[in-house]
């Protein structure tokens, strides 16, 4: 009985020392090295499973522009490169600077990313906002678009951008031209005036849809936007292009001059960006933006903004970076000119 209660016992111990050595390993924090694996370790590992969830792309602007748009093309194909979801949420107000702080203000977990425009700059310079693109950890550029330029109603007078400058030198502020004051179109305006001494009458008249309308309806005379969203019309010749602002002409508007061209040496791209909140990891970041550079080199995504007047061209964080500085600079020089 003795021999038989003496096996049992050491039967238990065994299996004793077996479940604490068990329970040791299970929650021992320790790697394969023995060194300790800290809580950012834990914070990368389950960063590099980025993204498993819906993605929500913050896009200032209201439903129905370029801007608006171009998010959503982008998204399609981001989509794909992600394998998850990408839904837009439109947030105006502000020429775009409540949505930029409704972004800055989110959960830094890379489920929340920026998609804007040149504007960032200029409500900083106007004093509209106090966030600029410091604020923000750039994700890349996806594209730029040059084919900025003014355009008239079919029964304008003018059949280029030299003869509208010349019309407003004859007749100062009589040449009513729809903008969104402190826009991006508005800068256009201050710099082609500056460098010309054209004189307009600058109309505040909203966002894209309500300039269009207005020009359609004769309440204007003029619109600076860009060509892709009102192509439909100058096919119909509803609309004329009068000039683009881009260095070169662009193949998919072959027929409209530049202002160089005419003269004026006025030139303006809008370059569309992607950011987070400043505190968001570097690694999904760096997972974002690679995927949007994948993007911007599928071959239909390429078709499909070209159709839009645009060009895919990717950026990235650092370069993206470099371009706000530089034209950050540009826009505050042009407003103290103007001021």
């Amino acid at each position: 009985m003795i021999n038989l209660f003496k096996k049992k016992m050491g039967l238990f111990i065994t299996i004793c020392t077996l479940v604490a050595l068990l329970a040791a390993c299970g929650g021992d924090s320790t790697s394969s090295s023995g060194e300790s694996t800290s809580s950012s370790d834990k914070s990368e590992n389950k960063s590099s499973s980025y993204p498993t969830k819906t993605i929500e792309m913050v896009v200032p602007a209201s439903a129905g522009g370029d801007t608006d748009r171009n998010a959503r093309l982008l998204a399609q194909y981001l989509s794909d490169e992600l394998d998850v979801s990408i839904v837009i949420q439109n947030v105006t107000g502000a020429s775009g600077s409540v949505g930029v702080q409704e972004l800055i203000d989110s959960n830094p977990d890379g489920y929340r990313v920026l998609f804007f425009h040149n504007n960032i700059l200029i409500n900083n310079i106007l004093g509209l906002t106090e966030n600029n693109y410091s604020d923000l950890k750039m994700a890349g550029i996806s594209a730029i678009d040059h084919g900025n330029g003014v355009v008239v109603s079919r029964d304008a007078p003018y059949e280029n951008a030299k003869e509208l400058i010349e019309a407003a030198i004859e007749n100062p502020g009589e040449i009513n031209i729809g903008t969104s004051v402190g826009a991006f179109t508005h800068f256009q305006l201050l710099d082609i005036q500056e460098k010309t001494g054209a004189q307009f009458n600058l109309v505040d008249a909203g966002d894209f849809a309500e300039r269009n309308a207005a020009i359609l309806g004769g309440q204007l005379d003029v619109i600076p936007t860009q060509l892709g969203l009102v192509n439909d019309y100058l096919e119909s010749g509803d609309m004329k292009a009068l000039g683009v602002l881009a260095e070169e002409r662009l193949d998919y508007f072959a027929e409209v001059p530049t202002f160089q061209e005419l003269g004026i040496d006025s030139t303006f791209e809008k370059f569309f960006f992607m950011a987070f909140p400043q505190e968001t990891p570097d690694e999904i970041v760096t997972t974002f933006t690679e995927a949007v550079e994948r993007a911007t080199n599928n071959e239909e995504y390429i078709q499909r903004a070209r159709d839009y007047g645009m060009e895919p061209e990717y950026k990235s964080p650092q370069e993206t970076d470099e371009i706000m500085e530089t034209r950050h600079q540009l826009y505050t020089e042009i407003n103290e000119r103007n001021n």
